[in-house]
């Protein structure tokens, strides 16, 4: 923990952080030395490297929303210095008139609404805050999976709880998808636990690699891993998770079947995983080494086909509002 004397020794070169901003600032710098210390001891320089990735992904993010409520605080104080000039002025004047205090009152009207949207933007910044220190606490040995290296169940329950207070607050979608090795119990009884301890290590590394910075990988129990996707809707959640199931095939010596399933208004934590695994139950039955999907309504599956047509409607999609957009700035 860093002392006061310290913290009050640190330039930040005259730009002014809140503190919830600060706070989450020194946690990360306090977790990034003792996570180098406790991984220079140990020399697990697989699992370092992980978290030290995942650490720079939420150091921008925190950048990010330091920046942006900087600027926002550098605006208000500006309206605030010229509004106590004015009363300042008017105060000064001997012949105070009805239309000079009607002006002020005006101007002090005006700038409620600016207060008003700062005191969200504020709250809002430190929901995002609670929720990288959130991601900055799954890089604890207790939020690890002691095997393979990526977060474990409990990781996975704090994960989607600050995910779904962000989605019913801001309507953040988010999509999870549950994956399964194919036929493990057959792999473990002919080439013994040893060996399946190693496949569940390569599963674990390949899926960790493929991911984006913010999505997080989980050991759910056993043979079944949860990979959770902020910011992201049902049909990207197919799409990459059939690319994880082709990534595997083509890799390992094994497959997997997955199940996909996204946030929807009136989910918790155990609707959402039970309908993922409904698909992936679904996959299995269906043949294994696929991938499956609820919609909320329905089951069904993603093919290869249904894969592509996903993919050409999202790059058709982006071509349309690339056109849309360069169509309005040329009138």
């Amino acid at each position: 923990m860093l002392s006061p004397s310290v913290l009050a020794e640190l330039d930040f070169s005259g730009v002014y952080l809140p503190t919830p901003v600060a706070l989450a600032a020194v946690t990360l710098i306090g977790y990034l030395f003792g996570s180098h210390r406790r991984k220079g001891l140990d020399g697990t320089d697989g699992q370092a490297r992980r978290e030290l990735k995942r650490a720079q992904a939420v150091a921008k993010e925190l950048e990010q929303i330091a920046e942006l409520v900087r600027r926002h605080l550098a605006t208000h104080h500006a309206s605030v210095v010229r509004f106590k000039n004015r009363m300042l002025s008017l105060g000064s004047e001997q012949n105070q008139n009805e239309a000079a205090w009607q002006e002020l009152c005006q101007e002090a009207e005006g700038m409620l609404k600016p207060t008003l949207k700062l005191a969200a933007q504020l709250a809002n910044a430190y929901d995002e805050i609670r929720q990288q220190s959130n991601h900055l606490m799954t890089f604890t040995e207790v939020r690890t999976d002691p095997l393979t290296g990526v977060s474990n169940r409990r990781a996975l329950d704090e994960t989607m709880a600050s995910l779904f207070a962000m989605m019913n607050r801001y309507e953040l979608p988010f999509s999870i998808v549950i994956v399964d090795i194919d036929h493990f119990k057959k792999i473990n009884d002919e080439q013994g636990h040893l060996y399946g301890d190693s496949i569940l290590k390569s599963v674990a590394k390949l899926l960790d690699d493929n991911v984006r910075d913010t999505d997080v990988v989980t050991r759910y129990g056993g043979e079944e891993f949860v990979i959770v996707m902020p910011q992201t809707g049902v049909d990207g959640g197919c799409v990459f998770a059939d690319r994880l199931r082709q990534q595997i095939e083509d890799n390992l010596p094994l497959t997997i079947s997955g199940g996909v399933a996204g946030a929807v208004d009136g989910d918790n934590s155990q609707t959402l995983l039970a309908r993922a695994d409904a698909a992936l139950y679904s996959a299995k039955a269906a043949g294994r080494n696929r991938v499956f999907f609820h919609s909320g309504l329905e089951i069904r599956s993603v093919t290869d086909a249904e894969a592509a047509a996903r993919l050409t409607n999202l790059a058709v999609t982006a071509e349309t509002e690339s056109d849309v957009s360069q169509h309005e700035k040329a009138m």
